[in-house]
């Protein structure tokens, strides 16, 4: 018997997935706790409008995520921090701080879990941060942190 699965089961498959169940164990175990559906012609119509559904809603939110990598690349995000001699700061710049003054001096709200740092910034100068946007799209930001 044909069922389309609505949870993740392991060992049998994941949701939204079309499998080949056995009679027994459709009938008397995934239908009556709901965890599959009978793959007949309504359910499959909806499981179809449902995955052009997910994916129009990706497709959107790679465009998005493109022309937000565009408006990135032309930014100097100017950091001031507080340094001591031979440029060190106190302290460190990190993705949230990065986030932070994004937001502040240009109005982009990016989540500090995309700007990617190896390590916090601790001295001025110039730098490029990598920020993930969304799946295959990077964008490089200049983050130069300057002595208050």
């Amino acid at each position: 018997m044909k069922v389309i699965l609505l949870e993740n089961i392991k060992g049998v498959g994941k949701k939204d997935e079309v499998i080949n169940a056995a009679d027994g164990y459709a009938r008397n175990y995934l239908l009556p706790k709901k965890l599959a559906v009978e793959a007949n012609a309504e359910n499959m119509s909806k499981l179809n409008n449902k995955k052009e559904a997910a994916s129009y809603k990706k497709d959107v939110e790679k465009q998005q995520a493109e022309e937000l990598a565009k408006k990135l690349k032309g930014i100097l995000l100017k950091i001031r921090v507080k340094a001591g001699e031979n440029g060190k700061i106190f302290g460190g710049v990190t993705a949230k701080e990065i986030a932070d003054n994004l937001k502040e001096q240009y109005g982009f709200a990016i989540d500090k879990k995309k700007i990617e740092l190896k390590d916090t910034i601790k001295t001025l100068g110039s730098f490029e941060v990598s920020v993930k946007l969304f799946e295959g799209v990077v964008a490089i930001l200049k983050v130069e942190v300057i002595s208050a």
